[in-house]
């Protein structure tokens, strides 16, 4: 211990006579330990949002769309035709044993009056179970019930953006808004819930009583009264997303009488899986930004070779008289070693703080979302701390094996 002290404040004295090239050496660790920490940090950060994107669409979601059939060879897109019904979702909900819930929907750009106040929105009309399938909570009021739905009530349910747009930061629970020249009754405001993972504020929305919105707002389907744009559907749990799909197709397509080998006039995703897509996206960017920023370090570790191999050259009759007073050649080792060291684990610690400080700045400037976690601080400095001693040791082999009396003769 007594001798790695010493060591210690060998190498710390021979780095305070060379004070500019020591933090020129150093300043390559420097770079790299900071571009591990602020690449991780905007990688983690972009993971974390994607999960809190995710988190607010809900668990366990499969959405069904219309449309995407085959009409004269010309292949149409999802939503081209009308093709779901409520009495879809009722079957789904009542034949399918791994889909816990089923809400249908329709949808359609609104201008929403209150006062002197308007706002363009969309309007949405679900019913109850809507409220339960995408984890929404009430910050006032309430959400409508199934009485309301059947008896098409002038409830409206407002995303934080339409109420904060109209009401600013009073409470519109109670008032009543004009929608198409219908008045509704706002019963209640949703908890913000943030952008979704396409980017799409999902508080700027007003939700209504399918029957209403259909009636009295977005205009029923003069074909089919009961058509519905989207059903959102939740399985009973993550394990059952695979059987409910399966389930849900195959109810689907007896419902609409598609024989077997003809396309379906529906189209299922799995918004689970999507999303999770997205997020293994975010940890494979994530470990990428800092396998790349790593370089950086094995750069600086190239530096510190470089600059300890002029220092064993420099010292070399320095080396020849302790060896020939009685040092060993771990001595010499151990000695040139913890200088390397030293110097990678001092640019170690000057990089953690620039890094962090990095990493405010650009959550800041940029309005990234970063997150540095304790851990990918402690790994960089400590692949700092192995570079120093990877690429010290080469400089300190070849200063340990040095013969004293070629040392002493070193002009």
């Amino acid at each position: 211990m007594n001798k790695l002290l010493a060591s210690v404040r060998i190498a710390l004295r021979a780095l305070k006579v060379n004070r500019t090239r020591s933090a020129l050496t150093m300043l390559g660790i420097i770079i790299g330990v900071a571009a591990v920490i602020a690449m991780v940090g905007i990688g983690a950060g972009a993971t974390a949002r994607i999960q809190q994107q995710i988190q607010s669409i809900g668990s366990n979601l499969i959405i069904v769309l219309p449309g995407s059939i085959s009409t004269n060879g010309v292949r149409m897109g999802s939503g081209g035709v009308v093709t779901l019904t409520e009495d879809d979702a009722k079957a789904i909900a009542a034949e399918c044993p791994s889909i816990a819930a089923v809400a249908p929907a329709v949808r359609g750009g609104v201008q929403v009056v209150y006062g002197s106040s308007n706002w363009a929105t969309t309007a949405q009309g679900v019913t109850p179970d809507y409220m339960t399938i995408r984890d929404l909570t009430m910050m006032s009021g309430q959400f409508f019930t199934d009485q309301d739905v059947d008896a098409a009530a002038k409830s409206a349910v407002l995303g934080q953006t339409v109420a904060t747009n109209l009401f600013g930061a009073s409470d519109p629970t109670g008032q009543v808004i004009i929608i198409k020249n219908v008045p509704f009754t706002v019963v209640g405001v949703l908890t913000p819930k943030g952008q979704s993972p396409s980017g799409q504020d999902q508080d700027d929305v007003i939700l209504l009583p399918i029957s209403t919105a259909k009636q009295k707002v977005i205009g029923a389907n003069k074909a089919n009264a009961k058509a519905v744009g989207s059903l959102m559907v939740q399985a009973i749990g993550p394990q059952a997303m695979t059987q409910a799909l399966e389930e849900m197709t195959a109810l689907l397509r007896e419902r609409h009488r598609i024989l077997p080998g003809l396309d379906d006039d529906f189209t299922v995703r799995n918004l689970t899986e999507v999303f999770a897509a997205q997020e293994t996206s975010a940890q494979v960017m994530s470990i990428l930004l800092g396998a790349i920023a790593s370089v950086s370090l094995i750069v600086g570790g190239i530096g510190i070779m470089n600059i300890m191999l002029v220092s064993v050259t420099e010292r070399t009759r320095e080396i020849g008289l302790r060896l020939s007073v009685g040092a060993k050649t771990r001595d010499i080792l151990s000695q040139f070693l913890v200088e390397a060291v030293t110097l990678s684990l001092l640019g170690g610690l000057v990089g953690i703080v620039v890094g962090l400080t990095a990493s405010m700045l650009i959550s800041y400037f940029a309005g990234w979302s970063t997150q540095v976690s304790l851990l990918s601080v402690l790994m960089a400095f400590l692949f700092s701390a192995l570079v120093g001693v990877f690429f010290g040791y080469y400089p300190a082999r070849k200063a340990a094996l040095l013969d004293p009396i070629d040392a002493l003769r070193y002009e």
